[in-house]
């Protein structure tokens, strides 16, 4: 199952462009969030989307940005979603959802 995550930084930006991209990539749920990027701590809807994801699902999203604005925050999350047998897909940069068939490459 596709499931998609959105974030915006603030509640006056708007989610339709990441939204209408995760329906295109076929999607079936999707969960929104309004938050700062800052920390996932305070991030309810990805903490829900992440314990939602199951082995053999693949979590979506937008792009790299939505889901961290830095290198560790993103790197415990795909861990975290790595770790439950959870793929993850990134539209605006496929190379980042590609299997080389490399075990080490591909972890």
């Amino acid at each position: 199952m596709k499931i998609g995550y959105s974030r915006v930084s603030s509640t006056d930006q708007h989610l339709a462009r990441q939204i209408k991209a995760l329906k295109k990539a076929k999607c079936e749920k999707i969960f929104e969030e309004k938050q700062s990027g800052k920390s996932t701590e305070n991030r309810p809807e990805l903490q829900v989307a992440i314990a939602y994801v199951r082995q053999g699902d693949t979590l979506v999203i937008a792009s790299l940005d939505r889901l961290s604005r830095n290198y560790d925050d993103a790197s415990d999350i795909i861990k975290q979603i790595r770790d439950k047998q959870v793929k993850m897909e990134v539209l605006d940069a496929l190379f980042l959802s590609m299997q080389t068939g490399d075990s080490d490459m591909d972890k």
